[in-house]
């Protein structure tokens, strides 16, 4: 008579069957760690992981206020302009874009040279394929419309030519980022953009650590 292997349960199954969790993990290192003390780690210390994401981005783009005496606009300015041309060109059905247009350059202290991929990275569980690809391209794509200034290859994006999200990136920057520096323009406020920011990270749709 052939025996079935019982299934291993998860932290995960734990948590669906309702069963009782512990208050705090008691293990010493990971190799000793139990399903149980990984269910209480999910259960008690997400509860407010996810709204820290949302406030510690709304910390870095807090950041970008800072003064910039040379440039047009400041940063901040120049992420809400990005957002708001975006929202003007009929993207506002589309939370992620609108959210990757706000905090684009929410990396620019942490990695000034390759804040796209700070910023991918932080969005990555939260947006679809091709907005964090955007994000994590955009510095390329935008030096199409500057790099020659300073002695740089402007054409260096053509190497992603043939991609998937080549025109979705080309467009986000040619349309809304490399125009985002207007001191006359009619910028949209923060507060217009916080339910998009809510709705998409809120929740990630992409768990690292899910089951699936």
């Amino acid at each position: 008579m052939a025996v079935t292997a019982e299934k291993y349960k998860t932290a995960y199954d734990l948590i669906a069957e309702g069963a009782s969790i512990k208050k705090k993990a008691t293990f010493r290192s990971f190799d000793e760690s139990t399903a149980e003390d990984w269910a209480a780690i999910i259960t008690y210390n997400d509860e407010g992981t996810q709204t820290q994401v949302l406030d510690l981005c709304l910390e870095h783009l807090e950041k970008l206020k800072h003064p910039q005496p040379a440039s047009p606009v400041d940063r901040y300015e120049h992420s809400l302009q990005t957002a708001t041309r975006a929202w003007r060109d009929g993207r506002d059905d589309d939370d992620e874009i609108i959210v990757a247009a706000l905090l684009h350059d929410i990396g620019d202290f942490f990695a000034p040279h390759n804040h796209g991929d700070f910023c991918a990275s932080v969005l990555k569980p939260y947006v679809r394929p091709e907005v964090y690809w955007i994000v994590k391209h955009h510095e390329l794509f935008q030096g199409y419309h500057f790099f020659h200034h300073y002695g740089v290859d402007r054409n260096v994006r053509e190497k992603h030519r043939g991609h998937e999200f080549f025109e979705s990136c080309r467009q986000f920057c040619d349309d809304y980022d490399q125009t985002a520096f207007d001191p006359n323009y009619n910028t949209m406020p923060l507060e217009a953009f916080m339910p998009a920011l809510h709705r998409v990270l809120d929740k990630p749709k992409n768990d690292p650590f899910s089951a699936s």
